[in-house]
């Protein structure tokens, strides 16, 4: 059956048709994103949900949504969506963090140059028929220098149109590598150095709680006497009332603000203050943006739906065409890996440790850490998926921990994975050979080869005669075919374990047997999905 999208916010008509291009079944309902209730009560057919900013998925719409798999927003902010509730529901969010950013940084840039000379303020002036001239004393940017809070990919575009503009460019950006610097062509400091020398402050940063008040009243005082600031990227990364203060003081010469701490921002106390530029959030606000982060949502949705691949995901780690086909065995032996430690542990989990090796190590590791923790709860959860087990792990209190290594042994590369209890420690690794099947290598440190099934059986024992003979006597007797056996041992007479891949489930009354042989340490009856 083919997926099922609601477009629920004003999407245009090209961005329609790519779903149905892709042979997406879609329904484009905008009305339904200023309609709560309508929402919950359509959202539980569809599979995908493509929004803007008006609709808001709710947790109440999210708990309606039983068939949802993944959000696309058209735009960056993601304010309008749960996050939490939506990756503990097992929903991956994506946004479309490039579609807007050529529209973002020149909007910075005008603003930066109407805060510069004063423009609005001049052009209401002359529309009054006043022609103050003598008032309106403007500065150049040729030469002055600007601070960028932030050098991502707006920053980093408004940087370029600031050297065109023949200014110098400082960067405050704990993600910025000196080569990417040098090669942007701007110098790379630290804050407090950028507040010290900076004529034009432009920020250019997420809200995080690291930059929650970057520019705090502190920083602000930290700043050259007449500067001017600039903020088109987030609310609340500026302290507006001390701004304002510095403002009437002079300390600052002007600034431009297209966001606001309050949104919408009916009121503020910047607003009506000299030299202070505003507009109410415009910043991805061109016909060019609008259309393009509409048409990225769709096609990152429907790449999603049909291949699995995950692009500019919020709560999930990127995949793309490619790697899911590459990696589409390694995830799935992440899962199996993950499985078998969750079915046989019993007691609460207090950690869980993860090795990459090889071939491996060169993966999307936080794909296949997702598949495996996964693995380990859906035990307790079948609803746990990719995307929600991270989040379940860490409510739980559950540790985690992942190493990577160079090829140590004879495989290309494994994963091996130990959860880690109060009483015991139980490791499990496994790779994938050149017919694309994962495998189990290696139980309790026991070297093995064990192809995975449906339906398996895994015992425990001491290394002593008669445990093949009773395997299959027992499960001859019950007509259970076992297409696959193996064993491995720790030496002779020492310890040593079994894996049957069956047909068919095991009946109750074979593992029963089984036990009462006194054979047997562990009779374990595992059930995987293989696809």
């Amino acid at each position: 059956m083919a997926p099922k999208v609601l477009v629920s916010d004003a999407l245009s008509e090209t961005a329609v048709q790519i779903f149905r291009d892709h042979g997406i079944e879609v329904d484009f309902r905008p009305e339904l994103g200023k309609d709560k209730d309508a929402l919950i009560a359509a959202i539980g057919q569809y599979d995908g949900l493509a929004i803007r900013s008006a609709t808001k998925v709710t947790e109440k719409v999210l708990e309606a949504a039983t068939n949802l798999k993944v959000i696309g927003r058209a735009g960056i902010g993601v304010d309008n969506v749960d996050i939490h509730a939506a990756s503990k529901k097992g929903v991956i969010v994506m946004n479309t963090p490039f579609g807007n950013s050529i529209t973002t940084a020149e909007h910075a840039i005008s603003m930066m140059m109407a805060v510069a000379r004063q423009i609005p303020e001049a052009n209401a002036s002359t529309h009054a028929g006043k022609w103050e001239k003598s008032r309106f004393m403007g500065v150049e940017l040729t030469a002055k220098t600007l601070g960028l809070i932030g050098c991502g990919n707006i920053g980093s575009i408004v940087a370029d149109r600031a050297i065109g503009l023949k200014m110098k460019v400082l960067a405050y950006d704990p993600f910025l590598s000196e080569e990417r610097a040098d090669k942007l062509g701007v110098h790379k400091v630290e804050l407090d150095e950028l507040l010290h020398r900076a004529d034009f402050i432009t920020l250019h940063v997420p809200m995080t709680e690291k930059t929650a008040n970057i520019l705090s009243r502190e920083n602000l005082a930290k700043t050259k006497k007449g500067v001017r600031i600039v903020n088109c990227a987030r609310g609340g990364l500026v302290d507006e009332a001390a701004l304002a203060e510095m403002l009437k003081t002079g300390h600052v010469a002007g600034a431009a603000f297209d966001v606001f701490a309050e949104e919408p921002a009916k009121e503020n106390v910047l607003f009506n203050l000299p030299n202070v530029v505003c507009t109410p959030h415009l910043g991805a606000s061109t016909t060019e943006a609008q259309e393009n982060v509409a048409l990225q949502v769709a096609e990152q949705m429907a790449d999603y739906l049909l291949t699995g691949a995950v692009t500019n995901a919020i709560n999930m780690p990127s995949i793309t065409a490619e790697e899911a086909k590459v990696m589409g065995p390694w995830i799935a032996l992440a899962g199996h890996l993950g499985s078998f430690a969750g079915q046989m542990t019993d007691e609460p989990i207090k950690a869980i440790n993860i090795l990459h090796d090889g071939l491996a190590a060169g993966m999307n590791i936080e794909a296949l850490n997702c598949a495996a923790i996964a693995g380990v709860l859906k035990e307790a959860n079948p609803a746990i998926n990719m995307v929600s087990a991270p989040i379940v792990a860490k409510e739980r209190g559950i540790a985690m921990s992942t190493t990577t290594q160079g090829k140590s042994g004879a495989f290309d590369g494994y994963i091996k994975l130990t959860v880690v209890t109060e009483k015991r420690e139980r490791s499990i690794a496994g790779t994938v050979f050149s017919d694309g099947k994962p495998r189990f290598i290696q139980i309790k440190g026991i070297n093995i080869d064990a192809e995975i099934g449906e339906h398996m059986l895994y015992t425990t024992n001491k290394d002593v005669p008669g445990i093949i003979g009773a395997l299959g006597a027992t499960m001859g007797a019950h007509g259970v075919n076992i297409a696959n056996f193996t064993l491995g041992r720790t030496g002779p007479g020492e310890n040593a374990i079994a894996i049957l891949y069956l047909d068919d489930p095991i009946p109750q009354v074979v593992i029963d047997e089984l036990k009462a042989t006194g054979l047997f340490q562990q009779v374990r009856p595992l059930e995987f999905e293989v696809g």
